[in-house]
C-alpha cells in the first residue's frame, strides 16, 4: 500500500513530553493535596486532561476537574516546550515523507498551540498540512471525528491514509476511522497490547516509517 497522508499522534509518537507532563501533574496534585507516582501519571498520556485528573484523584465534582485542568494549561504554557523533545529519528522521518509529496497531520489530546510552538522549534511554519488539538473537537479520541475532520480538510483519501500512534486508544481511533494504523513502542504500551487491535505494522520506533512497504 502505498500511502499519500501519514496523521501522527503527537506525545509518546513524535516527542517525549513525559517529563513535562510529569511536572504539570505533579505540581497540581501537590497543590492540592493529592499524591501520584510518576509511573501513575505516564500511564494517562494520551488521554484527556479531565479523564486524567479523574483518574489520578478520583475526583468526580465536574467544577473540581475543570478547576484543575484550567491551571495545568497555565503552568504548562510556561514549562511544557522546554521540557519535551523530539525522539531522535522524528526529523528525519518527516522531514523525508515531506520530500516524498506525502501530507502530514497531527491529531492529539494536547492543545494546538502548544504543539505549534513545541514543533515551530524544529520545522518551519505550514510544514504540517494540518494541526488539530483536544479543543478542535467535541469528542476526543477514540472517537473518529478528528481524524474525519482532517481527512475532508486535506480532501485524502481514506484507504491511503496511515495513523500512527503508541497507544491502544490511537489503535482504537484508526479502527473507528477506518483507517491503516501503525503503531510505534515509544511509549508505555506494550507490542502485545497494540497488536489486539488492526494494524499494518507495529514498529520500535518512526525510524523505518517510510520503508513500510519494504518490510512486507
Amino acid at each position: 500500500m502505498k500511502y499519500t497522508t501519514y496523521l501522527f499522534d503527537f506525545d509518546y509518537t513524535l516527542v517525549d513530553s513525559s517529563r513535562g507532563i510529569v511536572f504539570c501533574f505533579q505540581t497540581i496534585l501537590k497543590r492540592y493535596g493529592y499524591v501520584a507516582k510518576e509511573d501513575d501519571i505516564k500511564q494517562t498520556i494520551g488521554k484527556t486532561l479531565e479523564d486524567s485528573f479523574r483518574l489520578l484523584t478520583e475526583v468526580t465534582n465536574q467544577t473540581l476537574i475543570a478547576k484543575y485542568a484550567r491551571e495545568y494549561h497555565e503552568i504548562a504554557a510556561k514549562h511544557m516546550t522546554s521540557l519535551t523533545c523530539l525522539y531522535p529519528e522524528t526529523k528525519q522521518v518527516l522531514e523525508l515523507l515531506k520530500k516524498n509529496g506525502e501530507k502530514l497531520g497531527i491529531i492529539s489530546s494536547k492543545g494546538k498551540e502548544l504543539i505549534h510552538e513545541m514543533m515551530g522549534q524544529y520545522f518551519p511554519d505550514n510544514f504540517f498540512d494540518v494541526i488539530l488539538g483536544i479543543h478542535d473537537v467535541k469528542k476526543s479520541k477514540p472517537d473518529a471525528e478528528g481524524i474525519n475532520k482532517v481527512l475532508k480538510a486535506l480532501h485524502a483519501n481514506r484507504t491511503k491514509t496511515l495513523y500512527i500512534g503508541d497507544s491502544v486508544i490511537d489503535a482504537q481511533t484508526a479502527q473507528n476511522a477506518h483507517i491503516d494504523f501503525c503503531g510505534v513502542l515509544n511509549g508505555i504500551t506494550s507490542r502485545k497490547e497494540l497488536e489486539i487491535y488492526p494494524h499494518r505494522k507495529i514498529l520500535n520506533n518512526l525510524f523505518l516509517l517510510p520503508y513500510l512497504k519494504k518490510l512486507e
